[in-house]
């Protein structure tokens, strides 16, 4: 049966990948990116994220069968706060009365391998209060100090622990909707192509996150995990976080 899916990101990348991949099954997936989407909306503000919310439900008449956020920015600045975490939570929250309308309703973030790297915590803290006021301004110290490079981190562990919380709580499971993360190593990707051009940054990278299992990944192989987590099979995973990752997070934890 055909369903109706929410991808945030939609226009590049893992969202663009997994959108293609709903819509070749027959579902009807409502984009939402900068540009080049169904929904145009700047998810690193609160009123783009407010209009990103009015549009899809406007779009899907208040019922939606999934909401995959992959949407997300990866640079040294206060952007990942914003667009990761901010953007993605807020995005989840205003869309899930519509999960809720659903009969087999779920729900998926992306994270990252990066989540179990060093973090900010005073980031992390701000953002799992709510806080974004608190979260941005904690981040711009960061910056400013020379310990940007906390704040992807910082956004994509401040998810999956604010997806470990929630996820059980009556609005979520409580409502029939599970909801999940895939955690990526290195993938492929126009947010990373840059990356990829500097050798030094290639071994740099590799050393952070050691793939020993057919190194990088393409953004399809992200998208067919974010598929099944968001398909009618699962009916009682909720609260994971799924390594897609080549085998870097049991490298670096070990048993």
């Amino acid at each position: 049966m055909a369903r109706t899916i929410a991808v945030s990101g939609s226009a590049s990348g893992i969202g663009e990948a997994l959108a293609g991949m709903l819509r070749d099954a027959g579902d009807t997936v409502i984009g939402i990116d900068l540009r080049d989407a169904d929904v145009r909306a700047d998810l690193s503000v609160p009123e783009g994220r407010a209009s990103a919310v009015a549009q899809t439900l406007e779009r899907c008449g208040g019922r939606l069968d999934a909401v995959v956020a992959c949407a997300g920015v990866s640079d040294f600045t206060v952007m990942p706060v914003k667009v990761n975490f901010f953007g993605a939570v807020e995005l989840l929250d205003g869309l899930r009365p519509a999960l809720a309308a659903a009969g087999a309703p779920r729900a998926a973030v992306v994270g990252s391998i990066s989540g179990t790297h060093p973090v900010d915590d005073d980031v992390v803290r701000a953002c799992l209060a709510g806080d974004e006021p608190a979260a941005l301004a904690a981040a711009e110290k960061a910056e400013r100090s020379g310990a940007g490079g906390l704040l992807y981190p910082s956004s994509k562990a401040a998810l999956a622990q604010w997806m470990r919380r929630v996820c059980v709580t009556p609005g979520w499971a409580g409502a029939g909707i599970p909801l999940n993360a895939i955690a990526p190593g290195v993938v492929r990707t126009p947010m990373t192509a840059p990356l990829f051009a500097d050798e030094a940054m290639v071994q740099v990278m590799n050393e952070a996150v050691p793939m020993p299992l057919n190194g990088h990944a393409g953004p399809e192989v992200i998208a067919e995990a974010l598929r099944w987590l968001i398909s009618p099979a699962n009916t009682h995973m909720t609260g994971q976080v799924v390594y897609v990752d080549g085998g870097a997070e049991a490298t670096l934890r070990g048993a």
